[in-house]
């Protein structure tokens, strides 16, 4: 039986791209090869490269507005490194809304002068800050789009003359934005897009080449654009998943259709979280994540019953990051209604018995 996938990463990815992606294992393209063991230099391969940035860049509406797209290594947390390397001459701001921007911070720390803008971290992350004061001549602004661990996220964005970066890697493609907004998003590909393997990195262009420092080579978003995301071997079958899977979202409506599908499945499980007496959530309503709903049991007696009663339903990956405890429902955009449908029937059916 097929389980209802709340993993929050590596998570939940389309059948259809389960399945296509497992016959190019055996045979990709009808070349006799399978993807894992051809040439990242063969044209098959390039053309999956660019199909796959060209995807990005129209399911985020970014065509001919100044933007690359790289498909990198090393994860989010590189990319906590190479913001920094890149763009940090003298002062950088960030808002601290969780484990990902204290790590962030954290990093940045190292190249410069880090203002803290913003911070929930006194309660324990479970809102996003508001009504903040943003510095004046940063290098730019940092933010994180969504908090897997706390279950919070920004429904909107600061305003602010330097360059906005954001790490989207747990919600991008799943809501419309105005992305022109941004001046560099990254995003780890295990959440809405691939498997774990490979980052995707999209920046304007007319951001770098401004610090004086030495970048390493590799650690250079220009070394990457000139060499289209080739200048190493790039992670092959992530990539080529990746594209899978973008192509999936733009035959299923594009960002517009996840958003209205990923609205319904998060209000079917907060109602529930709401008015069930049995359950409370962890973040503050208004900044509630679509992506990854987090709450806990009232009442600690009945966790055994309701661990066992989701475990038989067929659920997956529900208990909660340990920084939090709890539940964890991450709802990225391969789940189905139906799924968030089935974790709702037994969280009903736990007040039932109880």
């Amino acid at each position: 039986m097929k389980k209802h996938n709340f993993s929050a990463g590596p998570c939940i990815l389309p059948q259809d791209v389960f399945k296509e992606a497992s016959q190019a294992i055996l045979d990709f393209n009808d070349s006799g090869l399978s993807i894992l063991e051809i040439s990242h230099r063969s044209k098959d391969f390039v053309d999956v490269m660019e199909e796959s940035r060209n995807l990005v860049l129209e399911l985020l509406n970014l065509e001919g507005k100044g933007y690359k797209v790289l498909f990198l290594q090393g994860g989010a947390s590189l990319q906590f490194l190479m913001v920094a390397y890149n763009l940090l001459e003298k002062k950088a701001g960030y808002l601290n809304t969780g484990t990902w921007s204290d790590k962030a911070i954290k990093e940045a720390k190292h190249f410069g002068e880090v203002i803290e803008v913003a911070s929930s971290k006194e309660k324990n992350f479970n809102y996003i800050p508001k009504g903040y004061t943003i510095p004046e001549q940063l290098d730019y602004l940092h933010c994180t789009s969504n908090n897997t661990i706390f279950g919070t996220q920004m429904k909107t964005f600061p305003v602010t003359d330097a360059p906005l970066i954001c790490d989207m890697s747990s919600d991008i493609f799943s809501r419309t934005l105005d992305f022109t907004k941004f001046d560099l998003i990254y995003a780890g590909a295990q959440k809405n897009m691939g498997p774990a393997g490979t980052t995707m990195v999209v920046v304007k262009e007319d951001i770098l080449g401004k610090v004086s420092r030495h970048i390493p080579s590799m650690l250079d978003y220009q070394t990457h654009i000139g060499k289209a995301s080739m200048f190493n071997t790039p992670p092959v079958f992530a990539v080529y998943t990746s594209m899978l899977t973008l192509r999936w979202i733009k035959e299923n409506g594009g960002v517009a259709a996840m958003e209205e599908q990923n609205e319904k499945k998060a209000k079917l499980l907060y109602s529930e979280i709401d008015l069930n007496p049995l359950f409370k959530g962890f973040s503050a309503t208004e900044d509630r994540s679509n992506m990854n709903a987090t709450f806990s049991l009232i009442e600690e007696d009945l966790k055994e019953t309701f661990d066992a009663m989701w475990k038989d339903a067929g659920i997956n990956g529900l208990n909660g990051h340990r920084s939090v405890g709890g539940y964890r429902a991450s709802m990225y955009n391969a789940l189905s209604l139906n799924s968030v449908a089935a974790l709702v029937d037994v969280m009903s059916d736990l007040e039932r018995k109880a």
